[in-house]
């Protein structure tokens, strides 16, 4: 394949601009999905979700959250895993975090106990959540809010690097999340059956693995080089991040 990638006892607390890839990326990772899902999955999914498509139904999570009453999915979209441990030793949110409710999450769904209403909003958690998890800086090992906290300059306009990553660097393609999405590389036989075989745990480790790239920032003045280098990680992760929603769909569904 090409090479085009509030808790206080954890002290790692999300602004509101800390919810994963921006609304292109989202929408980018649920149209890869729907290219990939079986005919019995989709139209399943599309029953359930009153026919909205993935693309859209990848918001939903981020477009609530001015909403008291889903205040307590806040901490759902991040996990903290300090560099010398792994999850299983790490210090638990007790409000969940990423990993452990998309666990959760495709528990339930394979239970095929729910409601029509209860799956609908389980699959839109989900499609957000498996597009959180493969965006490095959700899987988080510094006490910097997931990058939000490390300010530094975009060719010239302030942001941070939490930012960068979820949408600075997808923004400057110019692409809409469908062309962001169909210029990907098709992944081949051997990457789609690796990628969608893989857990959770070892998403998150993956996005984990990518920490040293990801602060690489230098002084702080980032630009042309820095999108150079990493967009394909960007793309990388966005597609991985389709091909492994598609997978538990249609696992459930198809």
């Amino acid at each position: 394949m090409k090479k085009f990638i509030p808790s206080l006892l954890l002290c790692f607390v999300f602004s509101l601009s800390a919810f994963g890839w921006g609304a292109t990326g989202h929408r980018a990772t649920g149209w890869i999905a729907n290219k990939y899902l079986s005919k019995k999955a989709r139209k399943a999914v599309e029953q359930i979700l009153n026919g909205q498509s993935l693309a859209m139904a990848s918001t939903w999570m981020d477009e609530v959250r001015s909403d008291s009453t889903f205040d307590y999915m806040t901490d759902w979209h991040w996990v903290t895993i300090p560099y010398d441990q792994n999850y299983e030793q790490s210090t638990k949110n007790p409000n969940g975090d990423i990993i452990q409710t998309l666990e959760r999450i495709i528990g339930e769904l394979r239970s095929k106990k729910l409601s029509a209403q209860e799956q609908a909003q389980r699959i839109r958690i989900l499609i957000h959540l498996v597009g959180d998890i493969h965006q490095p800086l959700h899987v988080g090992g510094k006490n910097d809010k997931g990058g939000n906290d490390v300010k530094i300059m975009w060719f010239r306009v302030d942001s941070n690097l939490h930012r960068v990553w979820d949408s600075d660097i997808i923004d400057g393609t110019q692409l809409s999340y469908t062309e962001l999405a169909e210029s990907l590389d098709k992944p081949s036989d051997t990457e789609f059956k690796t990628w969608q075989k893989a857990t959770v745990r070892e998403w998150a480790n993956e996005s984990q693995a990518y920490q040293k790239q990801v602060y690489d920032y230098g002084a702080g003045r980032l630009g042309y080089r820095y999108s150079y280098l990493y967009l394909p990680i960007v793309r990388q992760r966005l597609l991985q991040a389709g091909v492994r929603l598609a997978g538990i769909l249609n696992e459930i569904y198809g």
